[in-house]
């Protein structure tokens, strides 16, 4: 099935949200909660399964479908956002914490983008969200922060979210890039990549890194994020105050205020 022709606008800086404009009778796929707000005469209609939008594929392929979904960790269903008006309508979709949107064009790398399982921010009907099974799932479980892969498969356009600042590689046949788990967003379905770990066990407890590292080999393109939310949210849980009050390094006492607290 050949995906809607949608186009698209993005707006802002660090804190974007991509406004998706719809003719009549096309539509676009999102996750559950990633709207921002649309136009009259668009409705909403609750799927169950990836999204694909095939009908063919009867009860046995959505059960799959959901199935591939429950793995990646996210939800059962996903929303589709259809233009049931007479003229062009719009809807926008926000990214959930600071960062970037990635507009891929799935015909033009090939029909299928591998990326992070929670990078996929919406796309157009006819993209299929799936698993990638390129991995065993024990990489997946094992590789630092949950490095289960989602894949993308059509021909029409899909949107990433990522944090931070986003960096474009270009990998040449036999290029290889090490990188953290976390700040590999996504890359094109020829690009070969695996889970290694570290080494030494000193080098990945007292290095400041993580213990595994995704190790990706071209040729094709690597989408990679700055700041992962995991790394920004681990950030903020070891600097929020554990009783109450601010007595970090911010405020006026700092680690003062926690000696007289009895937090040291």
């Amino acid at each position: 099935m050949n995906a809607h022709e949608i186009e698209y606008k993005l707006y802002g800086d660090d804190m974007q949200f991509v406004e998706i404009e719809l003719d009549p009778s096309e539509s676009v796929i999102a996750e559950a909660g990633a709207m921002m707000m649309m136009e009259d005469n668009i409705s909403m209609e609750t799927i169950f399964g990836d999204g694909a939008g095939s009908g063919g594929s009867g009860l046995f392929g959505k059960l799959l479908g959901a199935g591939k979904r429950i793995l990646t960790g996210e939800s059962l269903f996903m929303t589709v956002f259809t233009n049931n008006g007479v003229g062009k309508k719009h809807v926008s979709f926000a990214a959930p914490y600071p960062g970037k949107i990635i507009p891929v064009d799935l015909s033009e790398l090939g029909g299928k983008v591998i990326c992070q399982k929670d990078s996929f921010l919406c796309a157009a009907k006819g993209v299929s969200v799936g698993i990638d099974f390129q991995r065993k799932l024990g990489t997946g479980f094992f590789g630092g922060e949950g490095f289960i892969m989602q894949k993308l498969e059509g021909d029409g356009l899909a949107f990433l979210h990522a944090g931070g600042t986003i960096h474009r590689k270009e990998l040449q046949p036999g290029e290889v890039l090490r990188i953290d788990t976390g700040c590999l967003v996504g890359m094109t379905k020829n690009v070969d990549y695996n889970i290694e770990f570290v080494g030494k066990v000193k080098t990945a407890f007292f290095g400041g890194e993580g213990l595994f590292y995704a190790t990706v080999r071209g040729p094709g393109t690597v989408w990679v994020q700055s700041l992962p939310f995991s790394r920004l949210a681990d950030r903020i849980f070891a600097s929020a105050p554990r009783n109450g009050g601010n007595t970090g390094e911010g405020s006026i006492l700092g680690g003062l205020g926690n000696l007289l607290n009895g937090d040291n």
